[in-house]
């Protein structure tokens, strides 16, 4: 939200805005630009007739005092998805949707058009690298480039965020069931997908990981008038720990990300980039240079033996694909994997058997969460035994105090071996970068 407002505030709107809760870089940002609000907390007042739109995003609740004032002085009232169609209707719009990869999908096609200084707007979920917003929005740019989630639009939208962008060009990278607090079943989840393939308009096109079961299942060609393309992971090589991708002609391309899934996002990329002009040679031209998702896979520190890694995996099927990748990449290598449970889904008992030998991979698994986040979602006590019992892997460790979690990671052997940190959030404050210093030192 905070970089939609940039956004506007770059292209000449006046802006306001509203939040109990400001935190770093999005205090520190808005400061600089003139946009941080003079105090924290909701205010009715500052809601007034003149107001072109309300822009509402999901950390408001249906109750909020100013959504409420907004409503009753029959505003146009925005939710993000809403706004940036809004803002794009006369554009070609390119929506990357899926469980997992679309981060890295969308920001491989930025860099890559970027690369060859073509115009563009973008809506991305992650900073990267290169680029001082995550939303840009001009007069100007033909296309538009934008992450489409499958979460709630805002507290008074209860519509996914992807089936309100109307997408010309759309990607479904995979389904894997998230979100059991908006999506109670597999079905429903899934249901959501379907929804956003059958949406393609006439001419349009869907690409979509032909491997992937959830998606066969949903992302088959059954409308004449839509170019249906699926894809599987590039042609590639490993060697001495580098990937290479190899292209028409046998040659090999060296590539900074690495692993099946990472291979796959590259595919899928160049998919999108051709339906937009770019040729194979320019793609891979572009793609070298590419480094990647800030923390996906994300290089924190390299040593002689060792090497340590950060990820925001934390989805059953992100866990597994992120762990595995690190293991092919360098086989001969011990690997310590932890992975922490911090949201609402990987808490929740009903959730947990999702990640039964998802976490097989690793040479050491462990698994961290702290009881106090359960109190703050408003979720019942969770026992370490069933956390253990639903990885089904009998040598998995459990913790639930990070000092003791530093404490164990410092105490393994670190010769000739790699760790993997796994969480959307922080390990409770744990220092990665004096943990990485020790352990490839």
């Amino acid at each position: 939200m905070h970089n939609l407002a940039l956004a506007l505030h770059r292209r000449g709107a006046h802006v306001t805005g509203s939040d109990d809760e400001i935190f770093e870089p999005a205090k520190g940002r808005l400061a600089a630009a003139g946009l941080l609000p003079a105090q924290e907390g909701w205010d009715a007042s500052r809601i007034t007739p003149d107001l072109s739109a309300v822009i509402v995003g999901m950390h408001a609740r249906p109750d909020n005092p100013e959504l409420l004032r907004a409503q009753e002085l029959g505003l146009k009232i925005y939710s993000f998805p809403e706004y940036i169609y809004e803002a794009s209707r006369d554009k070609q719009r390119i929506v990357i949707g899926g469980s997992h990869g679309k981060t890295s999908i969308t920001a491989c096609i930025l860099h890559v058009l970027r690369f060859h200084g073509r115009k563009f707007d973008y809506a991305v979920g992650a900073q990267l690298a290169g680029f001082d917003l995550m939303v840009q929005l001009t007069e100007d740019a033909p296309i538009i480039i934008i992450e489409g989630d499958e979460y709630l639009s805002s507290p008074v939208d209860r519509r996914p965020k992807f089936h309100l962008y109307q997408h010309h060009i759309g990607v479904i990278s995979g389904i894997s069931w998230d979100h059991i607090n908006v999506f109670p079943t597999e079905e429903i989840y899934r249901e959501q997908f379907r929804i956003f393939a059958d949406m393609t308009p006439k001419a349009g096109v869907l690409i979509y990981d032909r491997d992937d079961e959830q998606t066969q299942l949903i992302a088959v060609p059954t409308n004449p008038d839509v170019t249906y393309i699926g894809y599987g992971p590039h042609e590639h090589v490993i060697r001495d720990g580098r990937t290479f991708l190899l292209n028409k002609k046998d040659e090999e391309v060296p590539v900074q990300v690495f692993g099946e899934h990472n291979l796959r996002n590259i595919s899928a990329a160049k998919e999108v980039c051709k339906q937009l002009g770019i040729k194979g040679k320019d793609f891979f031209r572009a793609v070298a240079t590419f480094p990647g998702a800030a923390r996906r896979l994300e290089l924190v520190r390299q040593g002689a033996t060792s090497v340590v890694y950060k990820d925001f995996a934390h989805a059953p099927s992100k866990l597994k694909a992120t762990a595995t990748a690190l293991k092919k990449q360098f086989p001969q290598r011990r690997l310590v994997a932890c992975l922490e449970l911090h949201t609402f889904s990987s808490l929740n008992p009903a959730f947990l058997p999702q990640y039964a030998h998802c976490f097989d991979a690793p040479d050491v698994a462990v698994v961290y969460f702290n009881p106090h986040v359960l109190e703050h979602k408003r979720l019942p006590p969770l026992a370490a035994a069933t956390v253990a019992e639903a990885f089904q892997r009998p040598d998995i460790k459990v913790i639930t105090d990070s000092a003791e979690l530093a404490a164990f990671l410092r105490s393994q052997n670190w010769a000739n071996a790699n760790l993997l940190l796994m969480s959307s959030g922080t390990f409770d404050g744990l220092d990665l970068a004096a943990l990485a210093t020790e352990i490839t030192g």
